[in-house]
């Protein structure tokens, strides 16, 4: 769940292999994000952490490993590893933390608690995240997640559009995850029409659908 940024001055932990730690104090996320842009990109190391201290919450980002890891130790430790299709999401991801910490970063892909997970296929780790929701609100919770990235409606309100303008070899992790999603709650896959692109996914339309597409727009 998403914290709310608190107003006022927060103070963040910058870190890397070099040594050269950095704490500052902002007054709000994109103040941070600026801070941190500056400090990421002038970086040798292949990582580089921001932590909350507060909250103790941090995000690893390891740009030559496309990967990022988010840590949560408050209660219970929670530590999930993503594997990042751009290397150019590693910064999108820092501003996500900086908004809502841990939290904000939920709809930002696919999570998983085993590092070694992200060595599967894209295909098997999407068939992986799919099966382990095993109840209709979570499934449908994650079908409109991944519609709010690249999907839209169809003009003739018939059908909710998936991947939109995306190639077959785009985003396969999602595509596979959203197959077996689709299938699991029955909703009716259709063939998507002539001219668009081979990675689109068109699925007709559903009441379910309807207001779950609606909570994320």
């Amino acid at each position: 769940m998403a914290r709310p940024y608190m107003p006022g001055p927060k103070q963040f932990v910058f870190a890397s292999g070099d040594g050269n730690d950095q704490q500052v104090s902002v007054g709000d996320p994109q103040e941070a994000y600026v801070a941190f842009s500056e400090y990421f990109r002038g970086r040798a190391s292949d990582t580089c952490t921001v932590t909350d201290e507060q909250s103790g919450q941090r995000l690893v980002l390891m740009p030559e490993q496309g990967v990022v890891c988010r840590i949560e130790e408050a209660n219970q430790q929670r530590t999930e590893y993503l594997r990042l299709d751009r290397p150019n999401r590693c910064l999108p991801s820092a501003m996500l933390f900086f908004e809502n910490g841990f939290g904000g970063l939920d709809r930002f892909g696919q999570w998983f608690s085993d590092l070694s997970d992200l060595d599967a296929s894209p295909e098997a780790r999407g068939a992986a995240r799919a099966a382990a929701m095993t109840t209709e609100a979570t499934a449908m919770e994650e079908v409109g997640r991944i519609w709010s990235d690249s999907g839209y409606v169809d003009p003739s309100d018939q059908y909710y559009v998936f991947f939109d303008s995306h190639d077959a070899g785009d985003d396969r992790a999602e595509r596979a995850a959203l197959l077996h999603l689709i299938g699991f709650l029955g909703l009716q896959r259709v063939d998507a029409p002539a001219g668009a692109a081979d990675g689109e996914v068109w699925v007709r339309t559903d009441p379910r659908l309807d207001a779950e597409c609606a909570r994320w727009s």
